[in-house]
């Protein structure tokens, strides 16, 4: 008991042990501070606020604890005149580089996600989050070999070296990288676009854009994974980015009605320059165009206001039946291959006359 008196009258471990109470108190005290900023945080609209939160919770709450503890190491370590004091700065100098590091990519991640709450474009986000992440943690990665000693201009020496031999042996997965940093920059497509190559069978919807593969979801549900340096090579369509659908039809009405095609075609094409559901801006083109084998045919050619393909169908439903009406309605038939024989009359016999016995 005595020699436990003693040792709490060194000043020394006095100190220490006051630093690890207020290292204690001051987490303590930082946590209830976050906790009362949490429910002024959630009423604001802003992102920045509320991304600044959600990083800086955790990370700062290490830095408090390592701060004090490594202070109380430092004091000890002068105190016992040992070996520690030259580990105790390079390790909290890294402890802080990876809390710093950590914290600036959860708030990255945390920016990306409200982001895309928001409405922002997700293949975009996606992508300058990471590069963002990649770069914070490439530069505290040098930073702490830095302060271990390690020379950083060797390094990158060696990289740069390296990085052709890693070229030559990588050729496809560098293609593959590159390829997804193009797509990424040029946006031919987006996460959730439907797309269509006529070179490749290829089609489907986009699900995840990788550094590596783009993954596409055929219409029978099956995951297709696509190199991106593929993309490079090929011709690509993409449907999601459609103004407008178009409708074109050739209609054929008899032979026998080619005296109601004017009147048919005039009354089509007022139909569709007043229908609530064709784009009226678009070209509108109503025409006798041909005469077929079994028909005499007009065009159809117009544009729906809509791209969605299964609302497209029901207005095209609909406008073909309102035809079909129109069609009907003049007492004309809507053809179909027919074939017509003509047999030629029997010519009668010649008269055979007598002559003079």
């Amino acid at each position: 008991m005595e020699n436990l008196i003693d040792w709490f009258r060194d000043p020394t471990v006095v100190l220490v042990f006051a630093i690890v109470f207020a290292t204690l108190v001051v987490n303590y005290l930082a946590r209830r501070l976050f906790l009362r900023l949490e429910k002024s945080v959630q009423g604001t609209e802003n992102v920045w606020d509320d991304a600044l939160y959600r990083a800086i919770h955790r990370p700062l709450g290490w830095l408090i604890f390592i701060t004090g503890i490594s202070w109380a190491a430092e004091i000890v370590a002068h105190e016992t005149d040992t070996g520690l004091a030259q580990l105790i700065e390079p390790v909290r100098y890294i402890c802080v580089v990876g809390l710093l590091a950590m914290f600036l990519t959860r708030f990255i991640r945390e920016l990306e996600l409200a982001f895309i709450a928001r409405g922002a474009d997700v293949t975009t986000s996606n992508a300058v989050a990471k590069l963002m992440r990649v770069s914070v943690i490439i530069t505290a990665l040098l930073t702490v070999l830095q302060t271990l000693g390690v020379s950083i201009s060797g390094i990158l020496a060696f990289g740069g070296i390296g990085g052709i031999a890693v070229g030559f042996a990588a050729r496809d997965l560098l293609a593959n990288f590159f390829g997804g940093l193009i797509l990424y920059l040029d946006q031919p497509f987006r996460v959730g676009d439907w797309i269509r190559s006529p070179d490749r069978n290829i089609e489907g919807t986009v699900v995840k854009i990788g550094w590596r593969l783009t993954e596409i979801r055929t219409f029978d549900q099956r995951p297709l994974y696509i190199p991106n340096n593929i993309f490079a090579n090929i011709a690509l369509e993409n449907p999601s980015r459609m103004l407008n659908r178009r409708i074109y039809e050739n209609i054929g009405i008899r032979y026998a009605d080619v005296g109601k095609m004017k009147t048919i075609t005039d009354e089509v094409r007022e139909m569709l320059r007043h229908h609530p559901d064709i784009a009226q801006d678009k070209t509108l083109i109503v025409n006798f165009n041909e005469f077929a084998a079994s028909s005499i045919n007009f065009m159809v050619y117009t544009f729906t206001r809509t791209t969605v393909w299964v609302e497209f169908h029901e207005i095209k439903e609909r406008v073909l039946l309102q035809i079909v009406e129109i069609i009907e309605r003049h007492g004309a038939e809507i053809a179909f291959p027919t074939t017509t024989v003509h047999l030629a009359s029997p010519e009668p016999p010649a008269q055979v006359l007598d002559g003079p016995n």
